[in-house]
């Protein structure tokens, strides 16, 4: 019996939880994998983040992806020496920076995500109609966990 055709009792919600784990991170590994952009995950989410809520200070998009300082100092510097980001002087408080996306990185996410939208899209049409409605109807319940503060 593969994992998607194992019954699993709905009031055990570590199996849920455990299960839901498992998938995500295949998926997240295989879409990946289909946009070649030389980026880490964790770079690639820094720098979809800055397009998507830009200009941000380093503090922000330490918050906003839920890294320690550090990493985020480290990640930025890779992205600006790739040319990806910019980082500019807060006008607000000239001790920090503000960093925001570059043309190029703009044409690396926009190109990255017509690729594994490509991908997802020709798996997903692969379902039959009952799986792709069951599918459609879990978005929004995976949008809701998603969308939690993180304790």
């Amino acid at each position: 019996m593969t994992p998607a055709t194992i019954p699993l009792d709905v009031t055990d919600t570590a199996e849920i939880a455990a299960q839901l784990r498992l998938s995500t991170t295949r998926l997240t590994r295989v879409l990946r994998q289909q946009s070649d952009t030389g980026l880490t995950l964790s770079q690639l989410s820094t720098l979809a983040t800055i397009g998507r809520r830009g200009p941000l200070t380093l503090g922000a998009l330490a918050t906003q992806e839920r890294l320690a300082p550090p990493s985020v100092t480290r990640i930025v510097a890779k992205l600006e020496a790739d040319g990806l980001i910019t980082r500019t002087t807060d006008p607000d408080d000239r001790r920090s920076s503000l960093v925001a996306v570059t043309r190029t990185g703009t044409a690396l996410l926009t190109r990255s995500r017509r690729q594994r939208d490509a991908w997802l899209a020709a798996r997903v049409d692969e379902l039959d109609d009952v799986d792709r409605a069951r599918l459609a109807d879990s978005l929004g319940v995976l949008q809701r966990l998603t969308d939690r503060e993180c304790p």
